[in-house]
């Protein structure tokens, strides 16, 4: 098994392990705690050159059957209440701060980047690159003084909406098999969150955003629309994956879509089991790529947020994940487009640098 390509990652929730057990964060990074998915020693194994890093606002109302529900379709998971500023906030700068200390702690390992040529520079020396991202603006309130704070600390993308409303839009509820046409579009906030985020450079993320906001920012933004964590609709009818309407609409803009590992997202019958192996990843990269073209897809694993298949297992099994993609047909020049170099494309168009 190889560790090349490199594999550079849409999505995942390390933050959110070491937020909920900070007494333990260094040997949780530098050493590796034997849970969830990912740690520095892992990303070394697996040849993770570096990702997104989400800060999200757990909610305390999500509902204690979710895992029974999603393992038994049909299915619609009831959302969790709207999360204010006041709260989230406290919660996504211990977070931010989390990362921060990710960089220093690993001594040279590890670091925060700002453009492309910061991540390509951390791939060419072997320290994986991390992207600055939030997973729902919760913590960013309708006046949007907090972005400009934020974004000064390197937050460079941003998803509206995790499923839970915002002040500035619906997400998609857990549901299958379900539409992601699920209510209203962005709020006033949201359609001001968006602009800020284009003057900011900021790349707004569509995962998670019902259908009628994902319209929303289609007309609003200046940028390539991207998905970080999405798979297609059309194999898996969660409300979570992407219709073939969206699909077009996102290769218009020449953006992007990252497959999500997340195995209840990814199976047909949109049952949350692990046991499925690596050909639903592969058939979702296919269905992508011949909807988007092979330029714009990638992966954006949810490591850490979701269970996926156990023959990947967790960021070490990125070898195996690419012994499967070779055997499946994929040659070198498509694995590195695959692996790293279209979601570096993406950002490129997306940051302009």
């Amino acid at each position: 098994m190889t560790q090349t390509p490199a594999i550079f990652d849409g999505h995942n929730d390390f933050l959110l392990r070491l937020l909920r057990d900070p007494e333990n964060r260094a040997r949780t990074w530098l050493e590796g705690d034997g849970k969830g998915h990912l740690d520095l020693p892992r990303m070394k194994a697996g040849g993770f050159a570096g990702g997104f890093f989400a800060i999200y606002i757990s909610s305390d109302d999500m509902p204690a059957e979710i895992d029974d529900l999603m393992g038994s379709p049909p299915y619609k998971v009831p959302l969790p209440a709207l999360i204010d500023a006041t709260k989230a906030q406290p919660v996504a700068l211990a977070m931010a701060g989390h990362l921060l200390w990710m960089e220093r702690a690993a001594e040279g390992q590890f670091k925060i980047c700002h453009s492309v040529a910061e991540i390509r520079d951390c791939m060419e020396k072997g320290i994986v690159a991390a992207i600055m991202h939030i997973e729902g603006a919760e913590a960013i309130g309708p006046d949007l003084d907090a972005l400009y704070a934020f974004h000064a600390m390197g937050l460079r993308s941003l998803g509206p909406v995790w499923s839970r409303p915002t002040v500035f839009g619906h997400g998609v509820p857990f549901a299958f098999p379900s539409s992601p046409d699920t209510g209203a579009g962005l709020t006033e906030a949201g359609r001001d969150l968006v602009r800020a985020c284009n003057e900011l450079r900021i790349m707004v993320d569509l995962s998670h955003l019902n259908e009628a906001g994902f319209n929303d920012v289609t007309k609003l933004s200046n940028a390539p629309l991207i998905a970080t964590h999405s798979n297609a609709h059309a194999l898996s009818a969660s409300s979570r994956n992407l219709t073939d309407r969206q699909l077009a609409m996102i290769r218009e803009s020449d953006g992007m879509v990252g497959v999500n590992f997340a195995v209840g997202f990814l199976a047909e019958d949109g049952r949350k089991a692990e046991d499925i192996g690596f050909d639903p990843i592969l058939r979702h990269l296919d269905y992508l790529m011949e909807q988007l073209g092979e330029n714009r897809v990638g992966f954006g694993s949810d490591f850490d947020g979701a269970a996926v298949p156990t023959a990947l297992g967790d960021g070490a099994g990125l070898c195996g994940l690419r012994d499967a993609m070779r055997g499946h047909g994929y040659d070198e020049n498509l694995m590195v487009k695959l692996c790293h170099e279209n979601w570096l494309g993406a950002l490129e168009r997306s940051w302009g640098r």
